[in-house]
């Protein structure tokens, strides 16, 4: 609520700081644009006043950003991970087209042994080849 509140603020501050930026004079005269001599008030007192309400604004602009970073990295701290949940998985792994894949189950009283090539019957050159 709070940050909702200073959120509003700070872009009502930007909206002001903006337009007092854009109503000044500009000094450097690059392309002849600048704001006109007449009014209510006299060049030097616009442009006094011009100048106070951006340092203010300016000045209110960056508060109101800090605060907002303090606040929004106060909301995210860490939290802890409820383990007390967690259960190991045992479903057998699904490979490619959804297949499960189970490993093979070898039991304990077959031994396991190496086997050997089959020997050869007849030799490679007595191999019919087919013209």
């Amino acid at each position: 609520m709070l940050t909702t509140f200073i959120l509003v603020v700070h872009a009502l501050i930007a909206v002001a700081l903006v337009a007092v930026i854009l109503l000044q004079r500009s000094e450097g005269g690059a392309l002849g644009i600048g704001g006109s001599g007449g009014g209510l008030m006299s060049a030097r007192g616009a442009a006094d006043l011009l100048t106070r309400a951006t340092a203010i604004l300016g000045t209110l602009f960056i508060v109101t950003s800090i605060l907002l970073a303090v606040l929004a990295a106060g909301m995210h701290r860490g939290r802890d991970i409820d383990t007390s949940l967690a259960k190991p998985v045992t479903a057998p792994v699904s490979g490619p087209g959804g297949i499960n894949i189970v490993p093979p189950v070898v039991p304990a009283t077959t031994p396991v042994t190496p086997t050997e090539a089959p020997a050869a019957t007849t030799p490679i050159d007595q191999v019919p080849v087919a013209k």
